[in-house]
């Protein structure tokens, strides 16, 4: 068994070494230390310093026999970094600042601590998709639709993996098993330099840009379908090619040239020039006249400022009683104002100016100035005339009015000026009359 002195650190030994290089009788006690040292490692060893001078041989000597000496008497589960390596560092670092040819403790720990491991998996890993790409001439040019998402497949991976201290160094695949099959991601890429100038979709609103036929099919010599007017909206439903496209106008489909289109990005003011068309178009001698006209405050203002024939100034200053009344009794205020205009002759007759009654409202044939009703101002006039007009004329009986009331209908034949005209004026032509002022005052939108 060896001897509990034989347990020395490393520190020790190398104390030991400076001491008899610089003091003889220390070697000597050093020598007779070691011949009994023999005994536990057999094999001849000699006094390195017997001249005092140490040499690199000698130096390597004695780190061979450190080196096996530690072999013998540490147990093998002792762990030297975790023993010593705190302990020592201090006091090796002490000869490291004089030797430079060999750094025996950082020789030691970097062989001690050496750990390569390797070990074999089996692991469930993703398995990349690929992503596709498609031209897409109903897209705007370089946008780009993501039109089915990818999914990752799975597969089953053997490999073998190295560790070196810990850290990941490389790894070798064996195996590899599908479980599930990759779904590629499909995106397209537009290409209608069309919808990228105007910065529309298919299914997007678009506006003509001027009056122009719906063909049946992409050729100019195809049968017409239906006659769009300058301004007015359809929606865009297909792009056969970057001269055509098929449209819907009112559920009527058909094909335009790709020309005769513009957008609200490219054209703002078209929005409102389309509004404005849109409320034209429904203007006719059929009309019902028992809803309102759709026009805004400012649409009156526009129609009844700087009329030529009101010369005294009667409906421009009147315009928003007109408008009032439109959206009170839900009556459309430019057939209540082109009755006034052709009963009154733009409010220039006696009655207009004497009473204040633009309608000869109450008036017989045979006394027509003393049988009319007088009014305070004009705007009494023209809203007891609207409330009349709803009440017997222009609405079925029992419909619900104003003011919670219900319609007499006393005198109704139809929501229309041919209706209105039956009873309520001796002129048959009476509603064409009317018909006329009420284009002239829409007209003035445009």
């Amino acid at each position: 068994m060896p001897n509990q002195n034989d347990y020395r650190n490393l520190s020790d030994v190398f104390r030991e070494l400076q001491e008899m290089q610089h003091n003889p009788q220390i070697s000597e006690q050093y020598n007779k230390k070691e011949a009994k040292t023999k005994k536990h490692f057999n094999f001849r060893y000699s006094n390195p310093y017997q001249n005092h001078d140490l040499k690199l041989s000698h130096i390597i000597i004695g780190c061979g026999i450190l080196i096996v000496g530690l072999a013998v008497f540490f147990p093998k589960n002792t762990s030297f970094t975790q023993s010593y390596a705190k302990e020592e560092i201090s006091e090796i670092s002490e000869y490291e600042l004089n030797r430079h040819r060999l750094n025996i403790q950082n020789i030691i720990s970097e062989n001690a601590n050496m750990d390569r491991v390797k070990e074999q998996v089996i692991e469930e890993r993703d398995i990349e998709f690929e992503t596709q790409y498609n031209n897409n001439p109903s897209l705007p040019k370089s946008e780009e639709v993501i039109m089915q998402e990818g999914i990752l497949g799975k597969e089953n991976v053997t490999a073998v993996k190295t560790y070196e201290n810990g850290n990941f160094v490389e790894e070798i695949i064996l195996n590899k098993e599908k479980l599930v099959d990759p779904v590629s991601k499909i995106i397209d890429i537009g290409t209608s330099e069309f919808l990228a100038k105007h910065k529309v979709h298919i299914g997007d609103t678009m506006y003509f840009v001027s009056t122009a036929n719906l063909k049946e099919t992409t050729d100019t010599s195809s049968k017409d379908i239906a006659e769009v007017k300058e301004s007015l909206d359809v929606k865009l439903l297909e792009l056969p090619s970057e001269e055509w496209c098929k449209v819907s106008y009112d559920n009527i489909e058909g094909y335009v040239k790709t020309s005769n289109l513009t957008s609200a990005f490219t054209t703002p003011s078209i929005v409102e020039k389309n509004r404005i068309q849109r409320i034209l178009i429904k203007v006719n001698i059929d009309m019902e006249l028992n809803r309102t006209s759709g026009l805004s405050l400012n649409d009156y203002k526009k129609i009844f400022t700087n009329l030529p024939n009101d010369k005294n100034k009667i409906f421009e200053n009147n315009y928003t009683t007109f408008y009032n009344a439109e959206k009170k009794y839900n009556i459309n205020g430019i057939f209540l104002a082109s009755i006034a205009i052709h009963e009154s002759n733009w409010g220039t007759s006696e009655i207009a100016q004497d009473k204040k009654n633009l309608f000869g409202y109450g008036s017989f044939d045979s006394t027509p100035y003393t049988s009319s009703f007088e009014f305070a101002d004009y705007s009494e006039g023209i809203e007891t005339v609207a409330k009349s007009l709803v009440k017997y004329y222009l609405n079925p009986s029992g419909t619900k009015i104003y003011d919670n009331e219900t319609a007499a209908a006393w005198y109704y034949n139809g929501p229309t000026l041919r209706g209105v005209n039956t009873r309520y004026a001796s002129d048959p032509d009476w509603y064409s009359k009317v018909f006329n002022y009420m284009q002239t005052l829409y007209n003035r939108l445009g």
